[in-house]
């Protein structure tokens, strides 16, 4: 890898986004209005909103991240510009951290924002620190690009992209334990959450809204996300000359 090449990728991708207004409002504006409509959604059950809020400060920008990088990602290997990339003196790996670096700075405004909201106007209160929530969410929403890198390697047309969406992260969504409790899912579902990024990404949240420390849960939770978020950005480049030869 060369860290001129990644950077340079990253300044790139950042460049079409910035052209590209409708993504960014997709991106920034549509997990805060979702956050808000839950809000309202349970305005006279303040005690849901709390409990659901954190949780979904995280699998929100997940859910709009991994959208978005899918889309990117398919537009530039069936554009020809990811064939024309690879033919340059560029690690598999300098375009995929270049693409996680760009869209990790996009995550963090993202994320940031969600939380002002959230815990300024929202009213949204947590046992553990507000930064903690927006590290966390950050780090899920670097998940959610993640695995819309990878996916979008099996997708050949931006409508198949987003039929991985309700395909690929809607049953995460239903078995994460947002929900309801995942001991009292079937067995079956249950061994199934077990193997779900969002389920470790839900506890994480629900772990820092109540005050945990990294000792416990929470460390476990952060280390597998982080460790599927790594093995994401390997499977994605171990797709780019299958798919671009």
């Amino acid at each position: 890898m060369s860290a001129r090449v990644t950077f340079a990728t990253a300044a790139r991708v950042l460049h079409q986004l910035r052209n590209d207004r409708r993504t960014l409002v997709l991106l920034w504006g549509v997990p805060i209005l979702l956050q808000a409509l839950v809000k309202f959604v349970f305005w006279d059950q303040d005690p849901i909103f709390q409990r659901l809020g954190a949780p979904l400060l995280g699998v929100f920008p997940m859910t709009s991240m991994f959208l978005v990088t899918s889309v990117a990602m398919l537009r530039e290997r069936t554009s020809g510009t990811l064939e024309r990339l690879l033919t340059m003196p560029m690690a598999k790996l300098d375009l995929l951290v270049g693409y996680a670096i760009a869209f990790g700075l996009l995550a963090a405004i993202q994320a940031t924002l969600a939380a002002a909201v959230a815990f300024g106007l929202l009213g949204l209160e947590t046992g553990g620190p507000a930064w903690a929530v927006v590290l966390l969410a950050v780090l899920n929403a670097v998940l959610g690009m993640a695995m819309g890198l990878l996916l979008s390697a099996f997708a050949a047309t931006e409508f198949q992209a987003v039929q991985f969406l309700p395909a690929f992260l809607l049953p995460q969504f239903l078995l994460c334990g947002l929900l309801g409790p995942r001991e009292r899912m079937l067995p079956a579902l249950e061994a199934v959450s077990n193997a779900m990024p969002m389920t470790y990404a839900y506890d994480a949240l629900t772990r820092v809204a109540r005050g945990d420390s990294l000792n416990g849960g929470l460390g476990f939770d952060v280390a597998v996300l982080a460790a599927v978020t790594a093995l994401a950005l390997a499977l994605g480049a171990a797709t780019l000359r299958r798919t671009s030869g």
